[in-house]
């Protein structure tokens, strides 16, 4: 069932390709016990008949043909939710698959809600039924069946249908520009480097000492290049909970890490538990001046509360009289600096929601009810 297993057959099939207007593109890959994502199958269709399953692990076949049509900068490259599957793309070649299309951006742009899912797009858009029931198969596993490729290819099958109707109503509401700076988001190599350096950032403590920010840091670093080079998930290494706990406490012996609370059995006589006192003991040797600060960030006024509530009424006001879904016009952190005054949108969300939160925020619009309706209205 268009099942691809050689080099030859692969770059026959993107040759035919490379010549379409788009092509819509899926993987499947396994990632519960490993740190880097396992890829077990690509799935690509063409704009008209043409589809193929193609299968990384097949022994006979080379990948290269694949690459370089994700590279072609001619071809429109179309996800749904692509950013797993282009972080596996980066990690394979260490480039972003462009020009690229994410129906589930788009989708939102349409009107069709926050975080659309490609079922009940497809059921919309596509008026077809997707198959879920081998979501959870295991797709290292060989040979696959024919339902699991049934399966996995209608998740390119329909998406083609799915991205042609959104592209008419981006073209016909005007608003295909409005993709384009989530696109370049999803396109920046710089969002699938994994810098060991910068892990900590994916922990959240609330206001840190400087050196257990520093502790942090140091042991964050620490797990995740360990992570990488045993290919293991973080949680494998050290639970997140046990880290906090390590960089609030600072334990500097055996004994004190044994009796640190998410640890593993052994784990502090063993070589990790001696890498991590290192970490400690390195951290514990800074001096004031070379401990890190915390982000310095603008306080936030303690008062904003009725002007964040005032502005998540406007912004759902805006959202539902545009189409919209909210999230891609402001999200809660924006509205939190909006309120503040520390934050100016731009472009299109500026124009449709922007210029009337600053407004509303700054006294010169006010939010009324007609007949249950929200209305706007300026100041004097």
């Amino acid at each position: 069932m268009n099942l691809i297993t050689d080099t030859e057959t692969l770059a026959r099939f993107c040759a035919e390709q490379a010549s379409a207007d788009f092509i819509a593109v899926d993987t499947e890959f396994l990632r519960d016990q490993t740190y880097w994502p396992k890829l077990c199958l690509i799935q690509l269709a063409g704009p008209h008949e043409a589809y193929a399953a193609i299968d990384p692990l097949a022994p006979d076949i080379d990948l290269a043909p694949l690459y370089a049509l994700m590279e072609d900068p001619n071809l429109l490259k179309v996800f749904h939710a692509g950013r797993q599957d282009l972080e596996i793309f980066f990690h394979a070649t260490g480039k972003v698959p462009a020009p690229i299309f994410d129906t589930q951006v788009a989708a939102m742009v349409c009107g069709f809600g926050e975080s659309a899912s490609y079922e009940s797009l497809v059921a919309k858009l596509a008026k077809a039924a997707v198959d879920k029931s081998s979501r959870f198969t295991d797709w290292s596993y060989r040979p696959l069946t024919d339902r699991q490729l049934a399966y996995a290819l209608d998740d390119v099958i329909h998406l083609r249908t799915v991205y042609d109707k959104l592209s008419a109503e981006l073209e016909k509401t005007g608003r295909a520009s409005w993709l384009e700076a989530d696109m370049a988001v999803l396109s920046d190599p710089g969002i699938y480097r994994l810098d060991p350096a910068e892990s900590w950032r994916r922990l959240k403590m609330r206001n840190p000492k400087p050196r257990t920010l520093a502790a942090l840091k140091e042991i964050a670093a620490w797990r995740e290049m360990e992570a990488q080079k045993r290919d293991l998930p973080r949680g494998r290494i050290l639970r997140d909970e046990a880290l906090i706990e390590l960089a609030s406490h600072l334990p500097t012996s055996t004994a004190q890490l044994a009796r640190t609370r998410g640890l593993p059995g052994g784990f502090a006589e063993g070589k990790w538990g001696a890498a991590v006192l290192e970490a400690i003991e390195r951290v514990m040797s800074l001096s004031p001046e070379q401990l890190p600060k915390p982000d310095v960030t603008a306080d936030m006024p303690g008062n904003l509360g009725s002007t964040v509530e005032l502005l998540k009424v406007l912004l759902k006001h805006k959202a539902e009289r545009h189409g919209v879904a909210p999230r891609l016009l402001a999200t809660s952190d924006e509205l939190e600096r909006l309120a503040a005054g520390q934050l100016r949108l731009s472009g299109w969300r500026q124009e449709l929601f922007g210029a009337d939160a600053e407004a509303l925020r700054d006294g010169k619009l006010m939010l009324g009810l007609e007949r249950g309706r929200v209305r706007l209205h300026e100041v004097a």
